[in-house]
C-alpha cells in the first residue's frame, strides 16, 4: 500500500481544489496524487519442490550463453562424479525454452522444450549462463518452463544479472527463482578460471538449489543499494485502495523517487484534477485497459497513461500521442532489445498534421526543443512505470542510457523532392497522424557529404551503415534495424537519382557489404556471449562457417575500400529488406545524414477524440485543417501484419558455441 505522508494538517473546514489542499501548519501545500504504477496481470506460479538427492535423477543442463561451452561440460562431469547413477542431457540433446512468452502468446520453442522435459522424464533443470541483458531472460525462460511443470531448476548468472534473472522470473509469476551466482564476468575469465570457479563456487550452489541441501550465495538478492547506500529497495507494488498518496510537494517527490517511479528528475504531481484534464483528450474510458504491457505484464489503463504524461510535464493534448506509444510498447520488434547491456534507448518520430498542430519541431536541434523533450520524457516514465523497466533489474545497459527523445519528419520537405513521408509508406494517408516507436544503440555521429552527386552520397550512406551496426565492430548481427535521417538538401540531391525512398533503400542495401574477413575477425574476437578456444576452433574455421551462414559471395569491392587495389572481394550483407527507414528531417541549412542503428520500429496511428477541434480551440490552437498537406502521391499498400523481420537461413548472427556447432554438423 502506498504510504500516506503528511507534514501538517490543513485548517478545519478547508476544501482542497485542483489536487492541492490549503497550506497546512508546516507551511507547505498538500497534494493528493494518483498512482502511476498499474497492477500486474500475471498469476503467481508455485515454485517446484526440491529433490532429496540427485541420485538416479535425470538432469537437463541447458543454455548456450557466456562460456556455457566450458561451464556446462564441467558441471556434467561433477554431477556424474558425485552421483554416478544420474543422467545428464545437454543443450544439444534437449534444447531450451527461450524467453518466457507474455500472456496470450504461444512460443513453439517453449512448448517443444516442455514436451522434451516430459518425454525425457527430466527431474531437474540447470540453465545458464546469464551474463548479458538479453541472454539472461532467454536462459531464465528454461527455468520458468521447468518450474511451470513442477520441475525444480537453478539459473546460473553473473553478479550483475542475478537481480535481472529474479525480476524475469517474477514477471512470469515465479517469486523464488533459485540462482547460482558466478564470481565475475564469464567472458573475462580464462578456461582454467572458469573450470575452477565451476568446481568450487557454482557446483555447490547448483546442488543446494536443486536439493535444498547447502547454501546459495545471497549477494545479488539484497534489498538495499548495490553501492552500500541507505536508500531502500524500490516499492514496485500498486496500492489496493483508491490509488492515492497524500503529502507535500517535496514529500511526494521523495516517495516517488524512493519507490523507483521517476527518472530521478522532479515530476509534476499527478493529481486527480490534472489527470482529468488529460482524459478530455481521448474518447476512451479512464479505466479502459490497453492490455498487459511487457515486460512486467502490468494491466495499464488510460488513467495510468495520463498520470505518467502529467508527471513528464506534457500538456493534456499530448495524451493521444502517449496512448499510441504505449500501444507500440506491446510490439516485440520494438521492445525486444531494450534489456540489453548494449543500451538501446527508446525514441519515437511523428508524422501527420497533429505533430505540426501541437508544435513539434522537425528542424535544427529538434530533439532538444521543449515539446519534443516533453514527449521524450514520457517515453522514459512509460518504460519505468507502465512497462516495468528498471535499471539493474531488466534494463542492463553497462554504461547507462541516454534520455529518450522525439523527432518529427519534415513532410513538406519530403513531398517537395517527390518522396512519400513515412506514414504513407506504411499505408496511411497524408492526413493521418502516426507515432513510430523505435530504439537506438548509437546517436549523434553525423555523415557530412562533400558532394551533391546522389550516387556518391548513396555510397557514403552505405558505408555509414556498415560502420554503424549492432555493436562497435559489427560483431553481433550485421543486418540490424537502422533509421537514416536526411536533411532536406541531402534528400534533394538523392532524389535526382532515386525517385522514391524505396529505390534509395534498395540501392543502399545492395551497396552495404562487409568484407567476410573483417566480419569474421569481429565476430570471432568479439562474439556476443561466447569466446572461442583457438586450439580447437580457429579464425579460418570461423570464417568458413560464418561465410556459409551469412550468404557470403564475391562482389565488387566496396568503393570505400578502393585503396586495397582489389576489383572483387568476398563480402556478406550488412542490411536486409524491411529493416530500414529513411526520414527527411533536421536542419534544412545543413547537409547531414545520420544512421541510427538499433531495434525494430512500430508505427501506430494516433487516435483523436471526436471533439478534438473544439478542445484544441479552447486551448488556443489553430484548427487541424490548417496543418494538412496536399499531394498527388498515393500511400503504399499497408502491411498485412506488423513487420517482423525473420532473417533467411544464411543471414544474421548465431550462437557459435561448440554444442550448437556439433548439433548443426550432425544435422
Amino acid at each position: 500500500m502506498l504510504p500516506v505522508v503528511s507534514a501538517g494538517v490543513p485548517a478545519a473546514g478547508a476544501v482542497c481544489s485542483d489536487g492541492a489542499c490549503p497550506v497546512p501548519v508546516s507551511g507547505e501545500a498538500m497534494f493528493s496524487v494518483l498512482s502511476p504504477v498499474p497492477e500486474s496481470a500475471v498469476k503467481t506460479m508455485d515454485v517446484a519442490p526440491r529433490l532429496r538427492t540427485l541420485d538416479g535423477k535425470t538432469i537437463a543442463l541447458v543454455g548456450g550463453s557466456f562460456m556455457a561451452n566450458v561451464t556446462h561440460p564441467e558441471l556434467k562431469r561433477l554431477i556424474l562424479s558425485e552421483y554416478p547413477s544420474a543422467k545428464v542431457y545437454l543443450l544439444s540433446e534437449i534444447g531450451s525454452a527461450g524467453p518466457w512468452p507474455r500472456p496470450g502468446v504461444v512460443r513453439r520453442e517453449k512448448e517443444e522444450f516442455q514436451r522434451k522435459l516430459r518425454e525425457f522424464k527430466v527431474d531437474a533443470v540447470v540453465s545458464g549462463n546469464g551474463g548479458c541483458g538479453l541472454c539472461t531472460p532467454k536462459e531464465t525462460g528454461s527455468c520458468i518452463a521447468a518450474e511451470a511443470l513442477g520441475i525444480p531448476s537453478v539459473m546460473i548468472a553473473a553478479p550483475g544479472f542475478v537481480r535481472q534473472a529474479k525480476n524475469t522470473a517474477r514477471t512470469a509469476g515465479l517469486e523464488d527463482l533459485r540462482i547460482a551466482e558466478y564470481p565475475g564476468a564469464f567472458a573475462s575469465h580464462t578456461r582454467d578460471e572458469l573450470v575452477a570457479n565451476t568446481r568450487k563456487i557454482l557446483w555447490p550452489q547448483v546442488k543446494a538449489g536443486l536439493t535444498g541441501v547447502g547454501t546459495l550465495q545471497k549477494k545479488g538478492e539484497t534489498g538495499g543499494r548495490e553501492d552500500g547506500g541507505s536508500r531502500p529497495a524500490p516499492d514496485t507494488t500498486r496500492p489496493k485502495d483508491d490509488s492515492f498518496l497524500t503529502g507535500t510537494f517535496s514529500e511526494i517527490q521523495r516517495v516517488f523517487l524512493d519507490s523507483g517511479w521517476t527518472d530521478g528528475l522532479p515530476i509534476i504531481p499527478p493529481t486527480e484534477e490534472i489527470v482529468a484534464e488529460f482524459l478530455k483528450s481521448t474518447d476512451l474510458s479512464p479505466d479502459e485497459s490497453l492490455g498487459a504491457i511487457p515486460p512486467a505484464q502490468r494491466e495499464v489503463t488510460v488513467r495510468h497513461i495520463a498520470a505518467n504524461a502529467a508527471m513528464a510535464g506534457c500538456p493534456p493534448e499530448f495524451l493521444p500521442l502517449c496512448l499510441a506509444f504505449v500501444e507500440a510498447m506491446k510490439q516485440g520488434d520494438f521492445r525486444r532489445p531494450l534489456a540489453s547491456t548494449h543500451a538501446w534507448t527508446p525514441y519515437c518520430w511523428l508524422n501527420g498534421p497533429v505533430a505540426r498542430q501541437l508544435g513539434f519541431d522537425c528542424g535544427q536541434g529538434e530533439i532538444s526543443e521543449p515539446k519534443n523533450a516533453m514527449l521524450g520524457r514520457f517515453l522514459n516514465l512509460a518504460m519505468i512505470n507502465l512497462g516495468g523497466y528498471r535499471v539493474k533489474e531488466n534494463r542492463m545497459g553497462t554504461f547507462g542510457y541516454l534520455m529518450p527523445w522525439c523527432l518529427a519528419e519534415d513532410e513538406a520537405a519530403a513531398l517537395k523532392v517527390g518522396w512519400k513521408p513515412h506514414q504513407m509508406q506504411q499505408g496511411y494517408s497524408i492526413d493521418d497522424s502516426t507515432l513510430t516507436a523505435a530504439s537506438a544503440i548509437n546517436w549523434g555521429n553525423n555523415l557530412v557529404p562533400a558532394t551533391s552527386d546522389g550516387e556518391r552520397i548513396k555510397d557514403m550512406i552505405a558505408w555509414d551503415a556498415v560502420e554503424k551496426s549492432q555493436m562497435a565492430v559489427a560483431s553481433g548481427m550485421p543486418c540490424t534495424y537502422r533509421v537514416f535521417l536526411l536533411t532536406e538538401g541531402v534528400a534533394r540531391d538523392l532524389s535526382r537519382v532515386y525517385s522514391d525512398k524505396n529505390a534509395l533503400c534498395r540501392a543502399v542495401e545492395e551497396a552495404a557489404r562487409i568484407p567476410l574477413a573483417q566480419r569474421s575477425f569481429a565476430n570471432y574476437w568479439g562474439n556476443p556471449g561466447s569466446a572461442f578456444d583457438p586450439t580447437r576452433y580457429s579464425l579460418p574455421m570461423h570464417e568458413r562457417r560464418l561465410g556459409s551462414k551469412e550468404g557470403a559471395g564475391e562482389t565488387p569491392t566496396p568503393p570505400w575500400l578502393g585503396w586495397t587495389g582489389k576489383d572483387r572481394v568476398e563480402t556478406v550483407p550488412a542490411m536486409a529488406e524491411g529493416k530500414s527507414a529513411f526520414l527527411v528531417t533536421g536542419d534544412p541549412a545543413r547537409n547531414k545524414e545520420l544512421c541510427v542503428p538499433g531495434g525494430g520500429f512500430t508505427t501506430i496511428k494516433i487516435q483523436l477524440p471526436k471533439a478534438w477541434d473544439t478542445l484544441m480551440a479552447e486551448r488556443g490552437y489553430e484548427p487541424l485543417e490548417k496543418f494538412r498537406l496536399k499531394t498527388d502521391l498515393k500511400p503504399d499498400s499497408p502491411p498485412s501484419a506488423p513487420r517482423r523481420f525473420r532473417p533467411p537461413s544464411n543471414t544474421g548472427a548465431y550462437d557459435a558455441s561448440p554444442d550448437r556447432m556439433r548439433m548443426r554438423m550432425r544435422r
